[in-house]
Formats: structure tokens, C-alpha cells, sequence
């Protein structure tokens, strides 16, 4: 992770001050991250005496961040040719308008500034940006910006960064050896308040038992490609109808797959429609997913990455097969 430099900072801040009013937007399905680093930007305007709307289109399916919810709205409000001139867009977490859910054409125009860490980033024409993808979390540049700008953030606004810092880190898990200025960010979140004991409890706590019953199936449907090293499994509409869509535990299921003996990376598909599908894609070390997941119209991280795109899931595992016998 890189640290803002000043240049950095007081563009932000610059960016900021040349407007009076904001809509801060996270992508759709939003994960902890992204809650995080929108009410981070949300906590900077407010300190400097800016209004803004939180926008996302949800839904808010992860525990950890459904009370949040109500601070968030999916509706863009009406602002007239002389409010969108005064308004400003702060887009976290992500970098393409398509991604923050179908308004992307309703919110081209504003001027924008972008704060992300995604590698596949793509910003608007026009937009100011921070991004580095180096950063594990897009909440560690907001922090960065909020020391920077305001100081010392108070408890509450350090728990919130802490939970967007402990999700997109795997609470740590996925960091290396070139992560120290990362954990001398979460040593300053704990000075300001942050506990990671109960951080800890209530991301991975709070599942209901259905999550439980789904992840056994979905591990005794998984198959091995690639020489044993590719895991992939799948969610079918009937299974999403027999155990709901509450409390999703993705995370475990990563884990447990990449935790099993020449198993390097892992793709877990669903079918949300029945003409369209997600998948979220992980893996170790150097194994860049994002890669595939761009041949898909997706993206992220290198180690983390995904995709939504049209087409049934019998016809995607062959294709997704294909893309990684060429990284594996």
C-alpha cells in the first residue's frame, strides 16, 4: 500500500471545496468495503460542512453491514440543472459507473472523483481519481484521506473503517510480507477505538443455519479441473430457493476450497436468472484471477475478483475451464 502523498491529499480536499453537495456512491452489493469507505467520504463532507446523499442499490445481503441500510439510499434525488452544477460525484470502491447499478447514465455529467483500489479500474473521462491496487481496501485510501483532511477520527468513525479494512483483508489473511504500513493503519484504527475481537466476532458470526446446510452441498458439488488445480462449484435457482439468499457465507467457502492440498484457485457460480450469472473468483499467490474475470466483463483484484454475465451455468464452466489452463 502506497501512502498519500500530500499532492494526493489536497486534490481530494480541493475537489471537496469546490462544491457544496455530494452523492457518495459504492458499487451494487455492496460488501463491507464499500459500506465503509462510503461513510468514511460521508464523515470527511460532513466534517467540512457538505451535504450528501449515500447512494447504493443494494441489497445490504451481508450481516455485518445490513444495519447500515437505512443510512443509504437507491434513489437518486432530483436536483435541477443549478443543483447538479453545485453537486459533485465521490464514487468508492469501484471505478465504472455501470458497476454502481443502472444509473450510470443518469449520473454521467457530474463532475466526478474517484477512490478505489480495483487493478481493472476504469474511471469516467473527466474524473479526478485516487486509486492505487495496492491498497488491500479502498477504506485504507479514505482513511488516509480522513487523517489527512480532518485528523483523529472519533470511535465510532474508526470501528467503520475497521470493518471495511477486516472484510477486503480476509481479517488479515490475504496480506504478505510488503504489508506493514497496512497494519500500522488498523495499530491507529485500534488507538482510535477499533476493537478487532469483536470485529472478528461480528463478520463471522451471525450465519444462519441455512448458509451452514448450502455450504455442504455446494462442497460436495464442487469439481477439480486443471490438473487438480482449479476448484469450481455452482448455485443453482433452486438452491438459492430452498435456503434463501440471507447471510450468504461466500468467505467459507473460498476457504475451505483453497485450504484443500494443490488447489490454487477457486470459482463459485450462480445462477441468478435464468438467462444471467455471478461468479466470484479467488485464488493463491500468484494466480491472477482478475485476468479471467476480464474475459467475462468482469474484474477486481488479482487475488479476488468477479463477474456478472449473461448465459447459463452449463455453458460458462467450459469457457471459464478454458481461461484458466492458460494461468494455471
Amino acid at each position: 500500500m502506497k501512502i498519500l502523498d500530500s499532492s494526493q491529499i489536497a486534490a481530494f480536499r480541493a475537489f471537496v471545496e469546490s462544491h457544496d453537495a455530494f452523492i457518495v456512491a459504492g458499487h451494487k452489493d455492496p460488501d463491507g468495503d464499500c459500506v465503509s469507505s462510503s461513510l468514511t467520504a460521508a464523515a470527511i463532507l460532513k466534517a467540512l460542512d457538505k451535504e450528501c446523499v449515500l447512494l447504493n442499490a443494494g441489497p445490504f445481503k451481508r450481516p455485518e453491514i445490513r444495519q447500515y441500510e437505512r443510512q443509504f439510499t437507491d434513489q437518486i434525488p432530483f436536483l435541477s440543472q443549478e443543483d447538479r452544477k453545485r453537486t459533485g460525484l465521490l464514487v468508492v470502491d469501484c471505478s465504472e459507473l455501470n458497476r454502481i447499478g443502472d444509473y450510470g447514465e443518469s449520473l454521467k455529467g457530474f463532475d466526478t472523483f474517484i477512490v478505489d483500489h480495483h487493478k481493472t479500474a476504469e474511471t469516467p473521462a473527466g474524473a479526478q481519481s485516487v486509486i492505487d491496487p495496492t491498497s488491500p481496501a479502498a477504506v485504507c485510501l479514505l482513511t488516509m484521506l480522513y487523517e489527512g483532511i480532518v485528523g483523529k477520527p472519533d470511535a465510532e468513525t474508526a470501528k467503520t473503517m475497521f470493518l471495511g479494512l477486516s472484510t477486503d483483508t480476509g481479517f488479515f489473511r490475504f496480506l504478505r510480507e510488503d504489508s506493514a504500513d497496512v497494519f500500522e493503519l488498523a495499530a491507529r484504527l485500534v488507538r482510535y477505538g477499533a476493537n478487532p475481537n469483536k470485529m472478528y466476532n461480528r463478520i463471522t458470526g451471525g450465519k444462519p443455519w441455512s448458509t451452514r446446510k448450502l455450504l455442504g452441498i455446494l462442497l460436495s458439488r464442487t469439481e477439480l479441473y486443471c490438473n487438480g488445480k482449479l476448484a469450481l462449484t455452482y448455485e443453482t435457482m433452486e438452491d438459492t430457493k430452498n435456503y434463501g439468499q440471507e447471510g450468504r457465507d461466500s468467505d467459507a467457502l473460498y476457504s475451505a476450497l483453497l485450504s484443500a492440498q494443490g488447489i490454487q484457485a477457486a470459482v463459485f457460480l450462480r445462477q441468478e436468472t435464468e438467462s444471467s450469472c455471478t461468479g466470484g473468483f479467488r485464488s493463491l499467490d500468484d494466480v491472477d484471477v482478475s485476468a479471467v474475470a476480464a474475459k467475462f466483463g468482469g474484474g477486481g483484484h488479482k487475488n479476488a475478483s468477479g463477474m456478472s454475465v449473461q448465459g447459463k451455468i452449463a455453458t460458462l464452466i467450459p469457457q471459464i475451464v478454458k481461461e484458466f489452463s492458460k494461468v494455471l
